[in-house]
């Protein structure tokens, strides 16, 4: 397959304003300008002029996890009874058939990062996956991604009103660094007795511990976020700073630690007293910081759908134009640890492609066509 004539941003790399991309069994095999395009052979699709670029991808939401329009039986959000659950895996929970799914495909999002929320001090885990299929086995991109922690108001929230730990910021802590704890040991006593019984509650932790994949660190308040600083480093562990609302305030102290953030849902209400300095700037003056940055809309909180138009407002905001491109494609696939696959055109990746009419910053802009695999998802004519 190819696409040709389109104005191509490959978001890493040389790009191209009247180019083309090849593809092949669901890989881009070749990028570039129009004059150099090998024989079209096969399928074609001629954008006639439109901007080609890698597909959108949200770093944090609940999208079927959290179902629209289902109440109770429809949310899988949060084992709120137990404080601390890291053996939960999102997958078993990330219902495809959420309309939710159709909405990105609509907007270009042909990955996201789903997880639990944050209602306990320990979560669970996180899935990365396409946005388009019906079985999420065979939409997984990688699987455990992350491990969700939150701080602050929600886990207080949560088990306060039911008279058990945590109720405050220091419990909450506190029973990270005793999970953690107890995390390596069971870590070095498996490595002595690779062969000896496993304990799910601990097992999940191997892959934070050895630094494959990150905590995904729920945290608005500046305090919040510098006490997940604090224990990351103590274990030395990875990770990435989620909403980090209040991140624009100790953004010196967050350069000097090296962990990403993805900021956000700004779009969304200050309905708690640790989001009162929520606002778009913040994504920006993180950008400026050099700290990579990615954005979020944390659906449903503020709709996925809306994910492009919240990196626009962003811009609107002080963020730099290709830095707010970036923040939801190649920042958002490094953060969450897939740029090998996903986030940019490039030789070798898998062909996730979304065409619009012009920027998808702006709220006038269409999508054309979304292609996952090397495959049309949604063609604007066809409604597929």
């Amino acid at each position: 397959m190819f696409i040709i004539h389109g104005n191509i941003k490959t978001m890493e790399g040389r790009d191209f304003a009247d180019g083309y991309v090849e593809i092949a069994d669901g890989k881009i095999v070749s990028v570039g300008d129009m004059e150099d395009c090998p024989g079209a052979e096969g399928e074609v699709l001629d954008v006639q002029g439109s901007l080609v670029m890698p597909g959108i991808i949200e770093a944090h939401c609940h999208m079927g996890i959290t179902e629209e329009k289902k109440g109770m039986e429809g949310d899988d959000c949060n084992e709120n009874v137990n404080p601390v659950t890291p053996w939960l895996r999102s997958i078993d929970a990330i219902n495809p058939m959420d309309a939710a799914f159709n909405d990105a495909l609509q907007a270009g999002i042909t990955a996201a990062m789903i997880g639990p929320g944050s209602a306990n001090v320990v979560g669970g885990q996180f899935a990365f996956v396409k946005t388009h299929g019906r079985c999420i086995d065979r939409m997984i991109v990688k699987a455990p991604a992350a491990m969700k922690v939150a701080f602050g108001e929600n886990p207080k929230v949560n088990y306060s009103g039911q008279g058990t730990s945590p109720s405050t910021r220091m419990a909450i802590a506190a029973m990270l660094r005793e999970e953690l704890t107890k995390a390596a040991a069971y870590m070095k006593k498996r490595e002595k007795n690779r062969d000896g019984e496993i304990d799910l509650r601990y097992e999940c932790w191997l892959p934070v511990l050895r630094g494959e994949i990150p905590l995904k660190a729920h945290a608005h308040r500046a305090d919040d976020i510098l006490t997940a600083v604090r224990i990351a480093k103590e274990f030395h562990l990875r990770m990435t700073i989620d909403h980090c609302s209040e991140g624009h305030l100790v953004a010196e102290d967050l350069k000097r630690a090296g962990f990403p953030a993805i900021v956000g849902p700004d779009m969304a209400s200050r309905n708690k007293i640790e989001v009162q300095n929520m606002a778009f700037k913040t994504a920006g003056i993180l950008s400026n910081y050099g700290i990579l940055t990615a954005i979020t809309t944390d659906h449903p909180v503020s709709k996925i759908q809306f994910l492009p138009i919240c990196a626009g407002l962003a811009v609107k905001a002080g963020m730099a134009f290709e830095e707010g491109l970036r923040a939801i494609t190649i920042n958002a696939a490094r953060i969450c640890g897939v740029a090998n696959r996903v986030g940019s055109l490039a030789p070798g990746k898998d062909a996730d492609i979304a065409v619009f009419t012009g920027n998808p910053m702006e709220i006038f802009t269409e999508t054309l066509y979304t292609l996952i695999d090397g495959k049309i998802v949604y063609d604007s004519q066809n409604q597929k």
